[in-house]
């Protein structure tokens, strides 16, 4: 197969994937399955967050492609087994998009962007067969603070929620008694999971990612303890050795160089 004279096309994507699986083609591309694939899958997704995150287009554009390889070599095992092609993909996803949007494909009318989650799960029910649970399709591999936050915007769209964010603050209360008040380790841990996962629930109410605030909190610890430590070498000291005093003293200048 020759190489596709325009590089620029998807169509040429779908065609370099399918020659790296051919007989005659890359033997470590040929041996993926779905399976051995999965940690990739879910790399190239971290990727196009930390893109996202560094607000950097150039890298998004890279990654972004990255993340689409995966989806056609994922696509292309399929095909072989005779389970699904690249076009069931495609008519799957835009006839969901067009189900799913009667106020741009269909007579629905909206006035307020405030009813199109609400109009979102009313769809998302159709779709569902009977008796399945709106949480059945949140991936449980999802990390922890975003599964939290998700499973909690779907029980919120059909109106288990608190009214205000005042019942939020008096729960975020109460589980800080219930985590003070904790026997052993095992339900410390327990009553640590409920508070976090109301301290997540505050967040969503505010308009809050709980998953990129902690890590761009964590990012923001990291790049001021690597300030500390080079601080600390170019003055020839041990961080270790330093008094907490002289390390907060330390930590204030990190915060006020690094940001």
């Amino acid at each position: 197969m020759p190489l596709p004279e325009d590089l620029s096309q998807f169509t040429a994507l779908v065609d370099i994937v399918a020659r790296l699986r051919a007989p005659d083609g890359c033997p470590w591309d040929r041996q993926q399955t779905h399976a051995s694939l999965r940690e990739y899958l879910l790399e190239e997704c971290y990727e196009v967050l930390e893109a996202l995150d560094e607000g950097d287009s150039a890298k998004l554009c890279g990654e972004l492609g990255d993340l689409l390889l995966q989806i056609i070599l994922h696509t292309r095992i399929a095909t072989e087994a005779g389970e699904f092609e690249l076009g069931d993909v495609v008519w799957g996803i835009n006839t969901k998009l067009v189900h799913r949007h009667p106020h741009v494909f269909g007579p629905l009318k909206i006035t307020d962007a405030g009813e199109i989650p609400h109009n979102w799960e009313a769809l998302k029910k159709e779709e569902r067969d009977a008796g399945t649970s709106i949480l059945a399709h949140v991936p449980k591999e999802m990390p922890a603070l975003a599964y939290s936050q998700d499973i909690q915007r779907r029980v919120a769209q059909v109106g288990f929620d608190w009214p205000d964010i005042e019942g939020v603050i008096d729960k975020l209360a109460e589980e800080i008694g219930e985590f003070r008040r904790a026997a052993d380790a095992e339900q410390k841990a327990r009553e640590f999971g409920d508070l976090l996962f109301t301290l997540v629930n505050f967040a969503r109410r505010q308009g809050i990612d709980s998953e990129t605030a902690l890590r761009e909190a964590s990012r923001r610890f990291s790049r001021r303890f690597v300030y500390m430590e080079e601080a600390c070498r170019q003055r020839s000291v041990e961080i270790g050795d330093l008094s907490l005093a002289e390390q907060n003293a330390l930590w204030a200048e990190a915060k006020k160089v690094t940001g």
